[in-house]
């Protein structure tokens, strides 16, 4: 499958996993930080214990910057908090997740959330992303006004359905 995406940054995913406070589950996972660029570490690299928590390096992804969406990634940067949505997929395996995807873009990050059973969280972008896509927006955006269509006129009722009695059904 071929991407449209006009630019890619790779980014390198950090994943918290938390023992659960509950009896159906013994760990709770989610994204907690981004990486910018390549990283060394093999994926599912244990970085950090602390008592219940471990932090753990789930591998890289790329952010596939596409033109129609600069509108979305300037809303993004301008927020005064950028944010990467981090998507983990369930997996029938150890570690129990894999990653799915990384975006800029607020509505696909949002769009993941549909699924039910992905894990996606909002990260703080690391600067040298934001200022990779503040530089593919200057050189891609192109500002589309709004146009308010125009609703139709409804198609008159035919007679014989206004007097109550149908169309004799």
């Amino acid at each position: 499958m071929r991407s449209t995406a006009l630019a890619q940054i790779p980014v390198g995913i950090v994943v918290e996993r938390r023992k659960a406070r509950s009896m159906w589950v013994d760990f709770l996972w989610r994204p907690v930080s981004v990486l910018a660029g390549k990283t060394s570490a093999a994926p599912w690299t244990l970085l950090d214990t602390e008592a219940e928590t471990a932090l753990f390096f789930a591998g890289e992804a790329m952010v596939a910057l596409h033109r129609t969406e600069t509108a979305n990634y300037r809303d993004n940067l301008t927020s005064g908090a950028p944010a990467l949505w981090v998507a983990l997929r369930p997996v029938a395996a150890e570690p129990p997740y894999e990653i799915l995807a990384v975006t800029a873009d607020p509505s696909e990050g949002e769009a993941f959330t549909d699924a039910g059973s992905y894990i996606v969280e909002a990260v703080p972008m690391p600067a040298d992303v934001a200022k990779a896509i503040g530089r593919f927006i200057a050189e891609h955006h192109v500002e589309r006004p709004f146009v308010k269509r125009r609703r139709q006129p409804a198609e008159p009722t035919p007679p014989s359905c206004r007097d109550g009695k149908g169309s004799g059904r």
